[in-house]
């Protein structure tokens, strides 16, 4: 335990506020509440997770859980792909009983020469996660569309959002969208899709933050199969971050984007439900914020009376819960036919995932390579030339997002060591153009090597949880726009500071590990 860390940490979490405080449109409204409850929440999960042992059980349990499952899902992808390429730990290696004998006794011993690959140790990270990483997205996928046409989803969302609209003073669709994206991606959007239209400035970009910040269940599972090894618990922790992440996110875009407006849907509780009954009576909706931070003022009934809300859509339209025409009717999904869209769904994403990354880590290289170019110039006869090509030869891309983010990096606490302080600013400036997967490679492998500390390894799983990076943009940006085309520029324009909020938002929660972190392996579960 270092207290100076812990300290940084702290202070960080003030620190990044104060940065996104810069760069407010409107540096005169500070939204006190939503920050004093949004950063609470947080501290209060981070408590109940590293500090009071009958909680930190519940999410042992969770994470043991979540591990079984994902056991479960190699099932699956070792029938497809056999044992070679998706080993069963409870089977012994090779032949077995006479046929061991008879090949130890025909056949000269193995000596490894150079090239071997289907080796335990050259199974490199990249052959773990075309055959065993993304099968785990395939299942996920389908056993959440499985909950969520059971209607066991919807209650949990129900539920964090109303928290997060009574605390932080959300209007009832950030509230609603925010909670949806702890189980959902992009399909967020839709459970707020008819006040989409006339949503606030503000509004917009709490919702785009909160999706940027967040991950989905789906690749939940993903980052899992990546760190267990080497970090045992990261399912449980994974999942806290999730949870931490949207009050982090919401306070990051309230405080880059001030409610200037009354949102429509502000005092109201909206529902993700397939069976909540359309009519429900809104509560009274407030003022906008007064100058200087002034918290909004309840109006009285006779000042805006009672609304009568539509019924919300449910967040996995298209999915789960949608309704399919049968002869001119509606009708619900049955389970069945869920887990199968779900499966087909999953197999879309899983594939997305691998083309994205080919064609991202792709041309990452091909820019690295144009900067290696430039690097031989060292050998130049020409003097210029020898000093262009010097600096080139610490310049790529890695190095590049490194610098920009090592401030940012070192505020989270993660460590006083410059070797690591600057491996996890690479690895979080990585994930801004080649999302979080390789980042999330790159930590295991450093992990596996024994080449950082502890407290690096859980500081960052926690900063690297989110959907960060520019790739996302055009996912998120383009999914809402597509819901409203009349404000197409606007939302194009809000995306970058969306983008802004959540990366803030991810440093924030890594704050909050870094603080709650007193040096304890168990905590890793080592």
């Amino acid at each position: 335990m270092n207290p100076w860390l812990n300290s940084i940490s702290l202070l960080g979490i003030v620190a990044l506020c104060a940065i996104a405080w810069v760069g407010s449109e409107n540096r005169k409204i500070i939204p006190w509440r939503v920050i004093i409850w949004g950063i609470g929440l947080q501290l209060l999960l981070g408590a109940l997770i590293f500090l009071l042992p009958p909680t930190r059980s519940l999410f042992l349990m969770l994470n043991d859980g979540v591990s079984a499952m994902l056991d479960a899902t190699e099932a699956g992808a070792r029938f497809i792909f056999g044992d070679l390429l998706v080993p069963n730990p409870t089977a012994a290696p090779g032949p077995t009983l006479a046929g061991r004998w008879i090949a130890r006794a025909i056949t000269p011993p193995y000596v490894p020469v150079p090239g071997d690959r289907l080796v335990p140790e050259n199974l490199g990270l990249g052959y773990i996660f075309a055959f065993r990483a993304l099968p785990s997205v395939i299942f996920f996928s389908a056993l959440m569309s499985l909950l969520y046409a059971l209607g066991l989803i919807q209650p949990i969302v129900n539920f964090l959002a109303r928290i997060l609209r009574r605390t932080m003073r959300l209007s009832g669709a950030e509230a609603l969208s925010g909670a949806a994206n702890i189980f959902v991606g992009v399909e967020a959007l839709l459970a707020v899709r008819p006040y989409l239209l006339r949503m606030t400035r503000s509004e917009l970009c709490a919702i785009l933050a909160s999706g940027f910040g967040s991950i989905a269940s789906t690749v939940l599972a993903l980052y899992s199969q990546l760190l267990r090894s080497e970090f045992p618990n990261i399912t449980a922790h994974l999942v806290s971050a999730s949870f931490m992440a949207i009050p982090a996110c919401f306070v990051m875009a309230k405080i880059l984007v001030p409610e200037t407006e009354v949102p429509e849907t502000l005092g109201k509780t909206l529902r993700d439900s397939q069976t909540d009954t359309p009519g429900e009576v809104a509560e009274p909706a407030a003022q906008p914020p007064a100058a200087g931070g002034a918290e909004t003022a309840e109006l009285s009934p006779t000042d805006r009376p009672p609304a009568v809300l539509p019924p919300a859509k449910p967040a996995l339209i298209d999915t789960a819960t949608e309704a399919v025409a049968v002869d001119g009717t509606t009708t619900r999904m049955t389970p069945m036919e869920s887990v199968i869209v779900g499966a087909m769904d999953g197999v879309k994403l899983a594939a997305a995932i691998a083309a994205l990354l080919i064609a991202i880590l792709g041309l990452v290289e091909l820019v690295n390579l144009f900067f290696g170019n430039l690097a031989g110039l060292a050998a130049s006869q020409n003097a210029v030339l020898q000093q262009i090509g010097k600096i080139f030869q610490v310049v790529s891309v890695q190095n590049i997002l490194g610098a920009i983010f090592l401030p940012l990096t070192f505020l989270t606490g993660v460590s006083l060591n410059w070797q690591e302080l600057w491996q996890a600013s690479m690895l979080i400036g990585q994930r801004l153009v080649a999302t979080e997967i390789p980042s999330y490679f790159g930590l295991a492998n450093l992990a596996s090597q024994g080449a950082i500390s502890n407290r690096m390894l859980l500081v960052i799983s926690y900063a690297l949880c989110g959907f960060a990076h520019i790739p996302s943009y055009g996912i998120f940006v383009g999914g809402l726009a597509s819901l409203i085309p009349t404000r197409r520029r606007e939302v194009a324009s809000l995306g970058w500071k969306a983008l802004w909020a959540a990366t803030l938002g991810t440093l924030m929660i890594g704050c909050i590990a870094g603080l709650f972190d007193v040096g304890n392996p168990s905590i890793l579960g080592r």
